[in-house]
C-alpha cells in the first residue's frame, strides 16, 4: 500500500545533518528570540541582535514583538542600516507563515552584507507560544 511518507525514502544521515544545520544558519524561531530578549533585558551587556518587524506601521502599532523595531523592508538602505552597530545580527519577522515580507527583508539585509535571521512564525507564532505583543509606536 503507497504510504507517502516513505515512498519517498528519508535523505541519508550526512544529508539531514547539513540541510538542518543549515536551516539553523537562516532561521529562529520564536522561542528562542523571546529567550534571547528576556536574557538581553536581564543582563547589563549589549544584545548582539536587533528585531526587526518589517510590517507597515499601523500593523506594528496594533501589536508587535516587545522590543522589536519597525522596519519595512523597502526602508532598508545602505544609509538606514548603517545606524545600527557593525557586526549586529538582524531578526526580520513579518506576520506568520503566510507573509513573505520577513523573507523579502532577510534578501534585502543580506544583499548589504548584513547578517540576518528570519523569526520563524512572525506574529502568529509569537501568539501561538503564548508571548504578549507588545501596542503603540
Amino acid at each position: 500500500m503507497p504510504n507517502p511518507i516513505t515512498d519517498i525514502p528519508a535523505a541519508a544521515s550526512d544529508r539531514a545533518l547539513a540541510h538542518f544545520s543549515a536551516l539553523l544558519e537562516f532561521e529562529t524561531d520564536c522561542w528562542d528570540t523571546h529567550a534571547a530578549l528576556e536574557a538581553a533585558r536581564a543582563s547589563d551587556a549589549p544584545a548582539d541582535f536587533v528585531v526587526l518587524d518589517v510590517r507597515a506601521p499601523a500593523l506594528f502599532e496594533a501589536g508587535h514583538v516587545p522590543g522589536a523595531q519597525n522596519l519595512p523592508h523597502g526602508k532598508m538602505t545602505a544609509r538606514r542600516m548603517a545606524e545600527f552597530p557593525a557586526g549586529i545580527t538582524f531578526v526580520v519577522y513579518c506576520a506568520g507563515p503566510h507573509c513573505n515580507g520577513a523573507d523579502k527583508a532577510a534578501v534585502r539585509l543580506a544583499r548589504l552584507g548584513l547578517p540576518v535571521k528570519r523569526m520563524i512564525g512572525g506574529v502568529t507564532g509569537w501568539i501561538d507560544e503564548g508571548f504578549a505583543l507588545a501596542s503603540g509606536a
